[in-house]
């Protein structure tokens, strides 16, 4: 029961799934996602945070930055359940549409030495 507690209590806030959006579109670093979500860098990590402690999304080292891509669902079963359900869902709202539309222009190098 707690980690299905845990899964959804994630998933209750509009930012963090926007998060797990765009991450189902391609790995990225927290300066991208701070870039295309609009949120402090704080904010973006403290949301990464819950994501990663409820199995939905991993993370690696990549020199300073730290990638974090959709986790593959080993962890818990809840987790992979809910990420195969949500690549089909919200793709219409607005919101999501625009950071979509974005993402493709996002740079890394750019973005994180600023």
């Amino acid at each position: 029961m707690k980690q299905f507690i845990r899964v959804m209590k994630a998933l209750s806030d509009p930012n963090r799934v926007r998060l797990i959006k765009l991450l189902g579109c391609k790995e990225l670093c927290v300066c991208e996602l701070q870039d295309l979500i609009g949120l402090a860098q704080s904010t973006v990590s403290k949301h990464l945070k819950v994501l990663e402690e409820a199995g939905l999304v991993d993370y690696r080292k990549e020199g300073s930055w730290f990638i974090y891509r959709l986790s593959d669902g080993e962890e818990s079963e809840y987790a992979a359940v809910m990420l195969k359900n949500l690549q089909g869902w919200l793709d219409e709202e607005p919101q999501l549409q625009k950071m979509m539309t974005r993402l493709s222009q996002v740079d890394r190098e750019r973005i994180c030495a600023a």
